[in-house]
């Protein structure tokens, strides 16, 4: 996509209004994690040291959309990012208004300032043209960063564009784009898909548009669940989408007709109760007459389905994982997703991992820093690996030139930042 970068940016003296995903979690006020925090950082500090007056604008959570409301304040991030900029942050408890007007007018070249929560006014997600002209100021330059919410039709994401005279992606798009577009339009092969989570319905046109690129699925989640039960095995009181199994079929024999492999779990782990310290039993091999009986819950992959789904990953040149294999969040179910987890940090394959839980899981079995890549994004990568035009990188200024992949570019420091391992890229 020939999209303006950065780079392309004379910023020195201008206004940028700068789009960033600050949708971090937070408990009692307190951000309990800044990785997106951090993940903007290449971008902010180049057009700071560019000398930009930059203007960051973000959204928290979900509020009502009818004014201000505390608990969903961009006020903690403000502060976090001064502590990692080791230079102030001016913050203004509004996104447009004579607050926000004054404190803009006040900066000066290599300042920074955060508005407030972009949602605190309903126009935003509705895509108002007057709130993204006011939110643009006198901004001619609009500066695109926030991947997460790039699939968003919204006043912050893809309104502003149509009244900034160039808008431009940031680095982490950038790097987004690199690895989402670039290394799996043609991936090495063999090129191994990891799929999971809970619906198949929502995997459905990435399932099919993947399966023009890789011979081999494994299959894990609620979702294999639904599958299983499509072939006719027992699944107890197993999470299904009942109303799904025509689908999960048809899937099968898509699968089948191009010579995909499209590998079920070959045992299941169960429980009958959803509750930390439950004990867990393992189903015999399905192929074997194995089954869950009634009243157990599957709620991760057996042991044999670990052993074949990491021997497949470790013949692997390039591997995409989105979905965990189970309920991971409480340790009694995620042995599998654990497994998956540092199978991959172990392999010598291209790494991707597209967003969502699985970066979750990544995180929390501390091998993010061994894969190759971490999406920022669950709802965009899924979308972007779908083939579809995100609105806020399509409405992007296009490059006068042809564009040239970074591919081959030291990122600003993104390996010290965490966003990648920079040094020891498998890709």
């Amino acid at each position: 996509m020939a999209k303006l970068t950065v780079r392309d940016l004379d910023v020195a003296g201008k206004e940028v209004l700068m789009r960033v995903d600050f949708n971090v979690p937070m408990k009692d006020g307190v951000i309990t994690n800044d990785a997106r925090i951090v993940a903007a950082l290449p971008t902010i500090k180049y057009l700071l040291e560019k000398g930009a007056r930059l203007v960051l604008c973000s959204h928290l959570g979900r509020p009502e959309g009818t004014g201000y409301q505390a608990e969903f304040s961009l006020k903690a991030a403000a502060e976090c990012l001064a502590k990692h900029l080791g230079r102030p942050v001016a913050f203004v408890p509004e996104t447009i208004g004579e607050a926000a007007s004054a404190a803009r007018a006040a900066l000066k070249d290599g300042d920074v300032l955060l508005l407030d929560n972009v949602r605190f006014d309903k126009k935003e997600k509705k895509n108002d043209p007057e709130f993204a002209k006011a939110l643009l100021g006198n901004a001619k330059i609009y500066v695109n960063d926030a991947f997460g919410s790039a699939h968003r039709a919204h006043a912050s994401t893809e309104g502003v564009t149509h009244f900034a005279e160039k808008s431009a992606m940031g680095f982490l798009i950038e790097h987004e784009l690199e690895y989402l577009e670039g290394k799996l339009e043609n991936p090495v092969q063999p090129f191994v898909v990891i799929m999971g989570g809970a619906k198949v319905s929502d995997k459905i046109q990435v399932l099919s548009k993947l399966m023009e690129k890789s011979q081999t699925f494994l299959i894990g989640g609620a979702m294999a669940n639904t599958f299983l039960a499509a072939q006719g095995y027992n699944v107890g009181n197993s999470k299904i989408e009942a109303d799904k199994l025509d689908l999960a079929r048809e899937i099968l024999e898509t699968a089948k007709s191009k010579g995909v492999k499209f590998i079920l779990p070959a045992d299941t782990t169960y429980a009958f109760k959803f509750e930390e310290g439950a004990e867990t039993f393992n189903t015999a091999p399905w192929a074997e007459g194995g089954s869950i009986p009634e009243g157990g819950m599957g709620i991760d992959i057996g042991d044999k389905a670990i052993e074949e789904f990491c021997s497949i990953i470790k013949g692997a040149k390039t591997v995409l994982w989105n979905g965990p294999m189970g309920v991971f969040e409480l340790d009694s179910f995620s042995k599998g997703t654990k497994a998956i987890a540092e199978c991959l940090a172990e392999s010598d394959c291209c790494s991707i991992v597209g967003g969502g839980d699985s970066v979750t899981a990544a995180k929390k079995f501390k091998v993010a820093d061994k894969l190759s890549f971490c999406s920022t994004g669950g709802g965009a990568s899924l979308e972007l690996l779908e083939g579809k035009v995100l609105p806020g990188i399509g409405s992007l200024s296009e490059k006068e030139a042809a564009w040239l992949s970074p591919h081959f570019q030291p990122l600003l420091g993104f390996g010290r930042e965490g966003l990648f391992r920079g040094d020891a890229c498998k890709c």
